[in-house]
């Protein structure tokens, strides 16, 4: 497969990659269409001084110019910060946007491919798509989903986001064979709150016990991904009554507006963070940090083992 002509991985990424250091992968969508320009840049910036103070490297993926950036630099990560004429890419998107030359920022599911195409095994993200409430009837089910049961990359979120039917992506996950892992938590997070309700598949001691079990999914070549369930610091969380309230406005406002797609989850979480004067948006930027850590942390176990 001749991928020279498509990856562009920057020098550092490069050398770090070839001598197996830990690396940990970083979304572009949560920059383009999850966080207002410039407070996105500082978040950028934020992400990465955290993955490198914990001893890994950030990698950012995007796509621009028909390559697959895995490291942006300065320019490039303000370009996605401006947002300006820069598409949500997914799978089926991923072959139209190279080909075109079109920017695109990535999801979890495209983020996953690149970090799987540049040899990069850990990937840290804010919260996961899932299948939508109502998703039986409507089959909006992320594409995340299935990713994670083909690409070996190991994803930390903060559990799925609170606006889906998290019992039924769960279920999709074990029928995929997806292991769900807890850090230090029995329960699955669901994104800003800690608890959704629903167990995880093993609950696991710490960062180190995480990268073992990566390590040996990765030996035994069995395809797909593991996904690490790292709850919202306490002081970041909120409460799982309140915000299933103010969801349930915002979905009854995308039903009005017949928002649904790929614009729903941008369209929800606006609303959410201004019914939450805010609130939700600070939750939103400390739970992603904290999945940052948490990612950089394993990625280091992992390149020691």
């Amino acid at each position: 497969m001749n991928l020279e002509k498509y990856l562009d991985i920057t020098p550092e990424l490069r050398e770090a990659i070839k001598n197996g250091e830990p690396v940990v992968a970083l979304e572009s969508t949560i920059l383009s269409h999850g966080m207002p320009y410039p407070e996105n840049l500082s978040f950028a910036a934020e992400v990465e001084k955290e993955i490198r103070a914990c001893g890994a490297h950030p990698a950012t993926m995007a796509l621009i110019g028909g390559k697959i950036k895995v490291g942006l630099s300065p320019e490039e990560l303000e370009l996605m910060c401006r947002g300006e004429n820069v598409g949500k890419v997914s799978r089926r998107d991923f072959a139209t946007y190279l080909a075109t030359g079109k920017t695109g920022a990535t999801t979890v599911a495209s983020t996953m491919m690149c970090a799987a195409l540049a040899g990069i095994h850990v990937f840290a993200t804010g919260g996961i798509g899932g299948v939508h409430r109502h998703g039986e009837v409507t089959m909006d089910v992320s594409a995340d989903l299935q990713e994670l049961a083909r690409t070996p990359v190991a994803v930390i979120c903060a559990g799925a986001k609170q606006i889906l039917d998290i019992g039924r992506t769960l279920e999709y996950l074990e029928t995929m064979g997806v292991p769900v892992i807890g850090n230090g938590t029995e329960d699955f997070p669901a994104f800003f709150c800690k608890k959704s309700g629903f167990k995880v598949d093993y609950a696991a001691q710490n960062e180190e016990e995480i990268a073992r079990i990566i390590k040996t999914k990765l030996e035994l070549e069995m395809p797909g991904g593991v996904l690490i369930g790292n709850p919202i610091p306490d002081e970041y969380a909120m409460d799982f009554d309140y915000m299933e309230g103010i969801i349930t406005k915002a979905l009854e406002l995308a039903d009005a507006q017949h928002i649904h797609g790929k614009e729903i989850t941008p369209f929800l979480l606006a609303h959410i963070k201004d019914m939450t004067g805010g609130e939700s948006f600070a939750s939103n930027v400390q739970l992603a940090l904290n999945n940052a850590r948490c990612a950089a942390r394993i990625a280091v176990s992992l390149a020691k083992m």
